[in-house]
């Protein structure tokens, strides 16, 4: 699966992906979720997980999700009602 960035393209490792998405089952989600970590990683946040490869944040954010190093919470109806 390649994730587009205007200066590259990344390719997440499969075996992350399929790990992460065993912890995360709907892809929309796992994808929202990848996404912020990277954000946030990109601003100087450490990673959650120790490798001895040199990994991209994608990769970095997929074996946190896998590892269950990172957690999320989807917003209920009422949530998403007080934000409008």
């Amino acid at each position: 699966m390649a994730v587009c960035n205007p200066r590259e393209t990344y390719f997440m490792r499969d075996d992350y992906l399929q790990s992460a998405l065993k912890v995360v089952e709907d892809p929309n989600v796992l994808i929202n979720v990848i996404s912020q970590r990277v954000k946030q990683l990109r601003r100087g946040n450490r990673p959650l997980v120790e490798s001895l490869e040199k990994l991209t944040l994608e990769d970095i954010a997929l074996r946190e999700v896998a590892e269950r190093k990172i957690s999320f919470a989807l917003a209920t109806p009422e949530e998403l009602a007080r934000r409008r």
